[in-house]
């Protein structure tokens, strides 16, 4: 099982994911309490684990933007959070080579289906916005062609029961790893070894 720790945003973080050695970490770009520049990211990335993969999170970000990020080997995989409709993810395509995650909202299963010949490399099924830490009905997942990430109020006790229901590709946390909206190195480190070693 692939984990992703995301909303990093301060130097230790780095440390304690380079402690931790979760397979993906995820940059912030857009407006988010845990919003990075791209040359925050950039000073960050060059502290960070080569073994672990970088992730920029946007909402209806530029192409130019994100292609940029990507190409400059900043980050590794580019995640969008807002409208970008099956035309802007081919157009970036057409700008990097590098993998695409198309969050999908799931209210219902048929959200996931719509999204099933997306061209998009990977989707990422959360309950609302991103970032809200709340968790959505993982029943509802069902069959899903594409691998995907699972996210949305992820945490140490409910982890395995989310694995369980919904067997996604990746699971992703970020306020399941803090205390007081900061990353937790205790929490990562037992977050990383349960999924790892249980």
């Amino acid at each position: 099982m692939k984990i992703k720790i995301c909303g990093l945003f301060q130097n230790c973080d780095i440390d304690f994911v380079n402690e931790a050695k979760p397979d993906f970490i995820g940059f912030v770009f857009a407006k988010s309490r845990r919003q990075v520049s791209m040359e925050w990211a950039k000073a960050m990335r060059s502290n960070l684990s080569p073994e672990i993969t970088p992730v920029g999170v946007f909402v209806n970000e530029s192409l130019t933007k994100i292609a940029n990020l990507l190409n400059d080997n900043i980050i590794e995989m580019a995640q969008l959070h807002g409208n970008e409709g099956e035309t802007y993810i081919r157009e970036l395509k057409t700008l990097t080579a590098k993998p695409i995650i198309k969050a999908v909202q799931v209210k219902v299963h048929a959200d996931i289906e719509a999204m099933q010949d997306s061209e998009a490399d990977f989707l990422l099924l959360d309950q609302g916005a991103g970032g809200t830490g709340q968790t959505f009905d993982w029943s509802l997942v069902g069959e899903v062609k594409k691998p995907f990430f699972l996210a949305g109020g992820l945490k140490a006790d409910n982890i395995e029961q989310a694995i369980r229901a919904a067997k996604p590709f990746a699971v992703d946390l970020s306020s399941g790893v803090e205390t007081d909206g900061k990353k937790d190195k205790a929490k990562i480190l037992e977050i990383v070894r349960r999924m790892r070693y249980e």
